[in-house]
């Protein structure tokens, strides 16, 4: 058998990934006031321990008003940064590199998690007004977002920035952006929720600036030697929303900022979308960002079996594959993939009486 392509290291600026399997970012609601305990550094810890080559922590706020939830993690206080850095140093241990991907809700904040309701909440329970590009409502039910005014928008870029710096004491490797599923950025660049008339709304142009600022803003920061992703939606899956050839025009933006790999997902933006989810489903967009606009790209998305993310990577859909729901069911899938391709791969020595 060919040698597995799922396992052949990623060379990402000064970093060598073991391997091409990525912990996506996903919401434990698991903190409060932001802070990191004990449960983050069971669930990311297992994925090093298992096998993953970049383990990613959920969307962290880079403000206490960014944040989905007021169960989400953040960084926006320096008081964050210790049990960042249990965590970290324990991923880092087991051979995986550790990334924070830096988040910004938008008119998707203040919301309970999901097993509370996933609903927006008042203040009586504990939410807060929320901002947007525009005063447009992701859907009937939720808050009208005020318009974010250029000084507001100035501050959130420094927050990115400001994030970055206490991710990297921390003792993070890689920081992933998030553009997509309906957050802030994601807001600005798709004309369905940005309607604005100023610098930051209009043309493609436009609607891409807050994203290529808070780029420059967060590369200016975060050493060179290190990664830089950015995750978007590529599509809205909406007619004259968001696409891909918009999103392949924003990679060619993003790239010469210093982006070194686009995390592919797609829709999030508008509550309505009929999007057709099945297996692979956006393996499509990975392909075409990869081959249109020249960057490294990473497919998310029902991905479960290893043959499928093989068949992936071999086939130059994509460079990496990022799993979620699969690494919630088996944190231990890389090494069980590994058995299954015939790729012989180290298991940590206490388990191996179990290999």
């Amino acid at each position: 058998m060919p040698s597995a392509r799922l396992f052949a290291p990623l060379p990402l600026r000064s970093l060598a990934l073991r391997n091409r399997i990525f912990v996506s970012p996903m919401c434990q609601y698991s903190s409060q006031d932001g802070f990191a305990t004990d449960w983050h550094l069971v669930h990311l810890g297992s994925r090093a321990v298992g096998g993953a080559a970049l383990v990613l922590t959920e969307a962290t706020a880079v403000t206490p008003e960014g944040r989905i939830s007021p169960d989400d993690l953040g960084i926006w206080s320096d008081d964050h940064i210790p049990m960042l850095r249990r965590i970290t140093d324990f991923i880092r241990s087991q051979g995986a590199a550790a990334g924070m991907q830096l988040a910004h809700a938008g008119r998707k904040a203040s919301t309970s998690a999901p097993w509370k309701g996933g609903r927006p909440l008042s203040a009586a329970e504990g939410g807060w007004e929320i901002a947007g590009p525009s005063p447009v409502p992701f859907a009937p039910g939720y808050a009208v977002p005020a318009e974010l005014s250029p000084a507001a928008l100035a501050a959130v870029v420094e927050a990115f920035a400001a994030a970055a710096r206490r991710a990297l004491a921390a003792g993070f490797q890689v920081i992933e952006l998030h553009a997509a599923h309906g957050y802030l950025l994601h807001e600005f660049l798709s004309p369905l929720s940005n309607l604005r008339h100023d610098a930051y709304g209009g043309s493609l142009e436009n609607r891409c600036r807050l994203a290529c600022e808070i780029t420059e803003a967060v590369r200016a920061v975060w050493p060179q030697e290190l990664p830089l992703l950015v995750r978007i939606s590529a599509s809205d899956w909406t007619d004259g929303g968001w696409d891909i050839a918009d999103s392949v025009a924003l990679a060619r933006r993003l790239a010469p900022l210093g982006i070194d790999l686009v995390d592919c997902s797609s829709g999030g933006n508008v509550a309505t979308a009929a999007i057709p989810v099945g297996p692979g489903y956006q393996t499509q967009f990975a392909e075409r960002l990869r081959r249109e606009a020249h960057l490294p790209t990473a497919a998310v998305g029902m991905i479960t079996s290893p043959a499928e993310a093989e068949h992936i990577l071999r086939t130059g859909q994509a460079d990496a594959v990022v799993l979620a729901r699969e690494f919630l069911r088996d944190p231990y899938w890389p090494l069980h993939a590994a058995h299954a391709l015939g790729h012989d791969l180290a298991w940590p020595n206490q388990y191996q009486r179990a290999q």
